[in-house]
């Protein structure tokens, strides 16, 4: 995590309506990381947290547990997916999938104070975000990933240029290790996300 953290201070800051955006996000993922606590006591002060619930019926509990120890932390939490689970966890946040982000607009109107993300994997979708409205976009995959989700990687030059063209505030996501953060220095994105990278 020291590494990562390290190259990801490297990386251009963005903020929005006065609040900085981190620059390191954890995604928790109930298979594998299930002790995100964990992790995020671990957190360097300022980093944010993107809560997957994927449907947990405990979403709530275990939802307000992490907003709680983020808190302490000083932490940036992000509800995944969920605008009615951020908004009763207390989260600063929603993160939504790529399929959602159209609703990034009517989001940021009925709740002035949240962070708005979303996902793109593609340049019609990080375009797609941009227009809607979002705060930033998580762009994956970047590199080589073990999710079994992930399609073909961009690479970071791939990233790099869509980013650009696209102008939009972007994390990288996918294949984000302490060997790979180097090559997102000079990308223009403005911050990293990794899942398994973070643990211990």
């Amino acid at each position: 995590m020291a590494a990562i953290w390290r190259w990801a201070r490297t990386l251009g800051p963005a903020r929005v309506r006065g609040k900085a955006l981190p620059r390191l996000f954890f995604f928790t993922d109930p298979i594998r990381t299930p002790d995100p606590e964990a992790v995020i006591r671990r957190l360097p002060r300022g980093a944010g947290v993107v809560y997957r619930a994927f449907g947990d019926p405990q979403a709530v509990r275990k939802g307000r547990r992490l907003v709680q120890a983020g808190r302490r932390r000083g932490l940036v939490i992000l509800a995944g997916a969920d605008p009615g689970l951020a908004s009763r966890i207390g989260a600063d946040g929603v993160h939504l999938p790529e399929r959602s982000a159209g609703s990034a607009a009517g989001l940021r109107r009925a709740r002035p104070t949240w962070i708005v993300t979303a996902a793109a994997h593609g340049r019609s979708a990080i375009v797609h975000a941009r227009r809607s409205g979002v705060d930033a976009v998580f762009v994956s995959p970047v590199f080589p990933s073990s999710s079994p989700s992930a399609g073909r990687p961009l690479g970071s030059l791939r990233f790099a240029s869509l980013i650009r063209q696209a102008e939009v505030s972007a994390y990288a996501l996918g294949g984000v290790n302490a060997r790979t953060a180097r090559w997102l220095s000079h990308t223009g994105a403005i911050g990293i996300a990794a899942i398994e990278a973070l643990l211990d």
